[in-house]
């Protein structure tokens, strides 16, 4: 099973999100913001990081350029999130390490597209 590290500062997105991400055969970590999110990395090992990008505190683009700048993080592909989905916002994250960008509101079966696209995972029908 694949282990997710998923960042999100808001409550109902957190809970709806993972909880489905769950439901589709990973295994969800959560934490509220981009300091918690590299402590847990040091701690825990994780296939994929969701990250939404609009965060008070350490932003995502900042956790993002963090995480690819330390070796022992590099290689984790990491997914950005973010409600803002103008082509500066997409290129903003990409610029910072993602991998990848999807906007919210999510819709789960892209998302999960996405994240298998990361894992070189073939796409499933995964119960959503």
């Amino acid at each position: 099973m694949k282990r997710l590290l998923f960042v999100e500062d808001d409550d109902m997105s957190r809970d709806v999100i993972s909880t489905r991400l769950t439901r589709s055969g990973y295994e969800v970590v959560v934490v509220e913001d981009g300091h918690k999110a590299l402590h847990a990395i040091t701690n825990q090992a994780f296939d994929l990081i969701i990250l939404d990008m609009s965060m008070p505190g350490l932003s995502g683009w900042e956790t993002a350029k963090r995480l690819k700048a330390s070796p022992a993080t590099a290689s984790i592909p990491i997914l950005a999130l973010s409600a803002h989905a103008m082509s500066a916002d997409k290129k903003k994250a990409l610029d910072a390490g993602c991998g990848d960008f999807d906007s919210k509101p999510v819709v789960l079966p892209r998302l999960v597209g996405k994240i298998q696209k990361l894992l070189g995972e073939e796409p499933e029908n995964k119960d959503t």
